[in-house]
């Protein structure tokens, strides 16, 4: 039987939607199955990418088993997406609220948000979500035995768990990453949230510094700074956001500064203190010290792999702190018999990519295939205000590959919907192999990105060039319809002067 304390899995307050979540992501009262005398595949953890294996494999027959330490689901339903977006969601109404007079609708100038019912419904609603991924629905519907623990491997096929031992055919490693703790003297003694711990919040921080200014701490900065915390966002670099376009980048830091969040950037964190008036950062910029007080520090500086305690030594899979487990292409670790997916040894650290990967190592595991992690053409999404959405290859990595491109530039305001919406900043930027309509690479910025990428996304799959998009009917308006105007413009680059004037003669040869 599975004893971990609520406690130890970091999960409050202990309400009736949290114990609820408990119930079905990690009982307290689960008796691990009577292990079978060999399993075609032993799952070591319940993220999206665990969950997906287990569950299709099971489907197809394969006997397989699951071991999950914490809860269920994995960052994603816990302690990621899922909790994130509901804040974000109810940020998003306040803005809304705010930018009420631009469509002639008047409010009072006060408005009140209630922090604790917006972290009650964060928590029901991840509840409400929660079966999905429960102990029980894998156990009793999916066929897939379900062990509460730490699982390591004990030897050359055989993982421990709970005094329990599993032994497979094959294994998959998908434990997934944590947050990584930034080596900040005082920083832990003062005491810091992480994305693991912020949700857990029920009384609002007046103020928060934010360390990071990578997607995960920019989409909570802006959360909670429209929510009526104040955000101070301190980044190492010159610019939030670094690694996304530069142009795409630049509209939300503006959009950031326009409401209200300090950034400090290009800074040196030195220490950090716990004093009465609260916690205090120390940083330095061009060697000059200066010092912030906050009420909470959020830490968003990465992810470390959750490799540590598998004991991979024993089974010889090679793996490296700070990168993971090594993987080939196959997704195949050093020890053929062993697999990895997800966060745990993939440089792509989305739901979405632990799940199509996870469908590969199915493949590669149960059917002896040869299908590989470089064959998908992998979309992401940025989820501020607007959106950054992206796939394929950008501007600069073209450059570095050394292709040339043609790049075609959609800016929102000359999108009749954009207009109406009062959502000009927004772009499309598509590049295309020169001399062919080719899409290597899209970056979208707009308030629903994340949702309208998917048609670029569509093309690149199936090798659809940008010109045959121009046929296609978008709805008017919408601001998908920039897409459409991208490949007008790309089909209008075909009209050579040559063409036109051979056209033109026709046409005044038929009159």
């Amino acid at each position: 039987m599975s004893n971990l304390k609520n406690d130890n899995l970091n999960i409050s307050p202990i309400d009736i939607h949290n114990q609820t979540l408990v119930s079905y992501l990690h009982p307290s009262d689960w008796v691990n199955p009577q292990p079978l005398s060999r399993y075609n595949l032993v799952v070591i953890g319940a993220g999206p990418a665990g969950l997906i294996v287990a569950a299709g494999a099971a489907g197809l027959g394969a006997k397989v088993a699951l071991i999950e330490k914490r809860f269920m689901g994995g960052d994603c339903l816990n302690v990621g997406c899922v909790p994130s977006k509901c804040l974000i969601s109810s940020s998003r109404v306040v803005a809304n609220i705010h930018k009420a007079n631009l469509f002639g609708v008047h409010i009072p100038e006060q408005i009140e948000v209630d922090f604790a019912a917006v972290m009650e419904r964060m928590r029901r609603l991840r509840t409400k979500l929660s079966p999905i991924d429960s102990v029980q629905r894998y156990q009793q519907k999916l066929g897939v035995d379900v062990f509460l623990g730490s699982g390591h491997f004990s030897s050359h096929d055989t993982i421990e768990v709970a005094g329990q031992k599993l032994r497979f055919k094959k294994a998959v490693i998908a434990t997934g990453a944590r947050a990584l703790q930034p080596q900040i003297p005082g920083l832990e003694a003062t005491g810091y949230l992480t994305n693991e711990t912020i949700f857990n919040l029920t009384k609002q921080p007046k103020s928060l510094a934010v360390i990071g200014g990578g997607p995960i701490g920019c989409e909570l900065a802006q959360a909670f700074q429209r929510l009526g915390t104040k955000v101070i966002l301190l980044h190492k670099n010159a610019h939030i956001l670094d690694r996304e376009d530069v142009d795409a980048a630049e509209i939300v830091q503006q959009t950031f500064i326009r409401e209200g969040i300090e950034l400090i950037l290009q800074c040196n964190i030195q220490r950090v203190e716990l004093t009465s008036a609260g916690k205090v950062l120390y940083y330095q910029i061009n060697g000059k010290e200066n010092s912030i007080i906050v009420d909470e520090i959020l830490a968003s500086t990465g992810r470390a792999p959750n490799v540590e305690t598998l004991n991979l030594e024993a089974v010889g899979v090679n793996y490296d702190t700070k990168k993971g487990v090594f993987v080939n292409d196959n997704l195949q670790t050093t020890n053929p018999q062993i697999y990895a997916a997800g966060d745990v040894c993939m440089n792509w650290k989305f739901t979405h990519a632990a799940d199509f990967a996870a469908r590969i190592v199915i493949q590669n595991t149960l059917f002896l295939g040869n299908k590989k992690l470089s064959g998908l053409t992998m979309p992401w999404s940025t989820y501020t205000d607007p959106e950054i959405a992206h796939v394929g290859m950008s501007e600069k990595e073209t450059q570095e590959k050394g292709l040339d491109i043609n790049t075609f530039f959609i800016p929102f305001n000359e999108l009749d919907r954009a207009v109406t919406d009062s959502e000009e900043e927004g772009f499309v930027k598509i590049h295309v192999k020169k001399g062919t309509d080719k899409i290597l690479g899209a970056t979208i910025v707009a308030s629903h990105a994340g949702d309208i990428i998917s048609e670029i996304t569509l093309a690149m799959v199936n090798n659809i060039g940008l010109g045959k998009i121009a046929s296609v009917i978008h709805p008017y308006p919408t601001q998908a319809d920039a897409i459409r105007k991208a490949a007008d413009a790309y089909n209008r680059t075909r009209l050579t002067p040559l063409v036109k004037k051979l056209f033109s003669q026709w046409l005044t040869w038929t009159r």
